[in-house]
């Protein structure tokens, strides 16, 4: 299952330790960008809160396990992020055009680069 969204908050990171030893994990929001925008919490575990590197602002595309476990006789649902890609990444480096002004001002009619026709 994949949730495309604006990464909107960064939880502090827990920590842990349990039977296969210490655990960490990071939860984040991401708001997702439909008519009807949704908040959806996701987990980051271990060696992946270093690895995807996320930012408050960055818009993602966050694949996710979902896994439910019981306990005392309630049911708990975790979304788990196994894979970040963040959105926009093919244009760093990408120097934009120069904006041209639409407009005839003083300042651009006496410049040295205009043109005779």
């Amino acid at each position: 299952m994949d949730v495309k969204g604006k990464v909107i908050q960064i939880l502090p990171e827990q920590s842990g330790a349990g039977k296969k030893g210490t655990w960490r994990k990071q939860e984040f929001i991401v708001e997702t960008q439909s008519q009807y925008p949704k908040k959806v919490c996701l987990s980051m575990w271990g060696d992946k809160i270093q690895q995807f590197n996320i930012a408050v602002g960055q818009m993602v595309q966050v694949s996710v396990d979902l896994e439910s476990r019981e306990y005392n006789g309630r049911w708990y649902t975790e979304a788990r992020a196994w894979k970040i890609e963040k959105q926009g990444q093919s244009n760093e480096g990408y120097d934009a055009p120069p904006a041209y002004d639409t407009f005839d001002s003083p300042a651009s009619s006496t410049s040295s680069d205009d043109l005779p026709f």
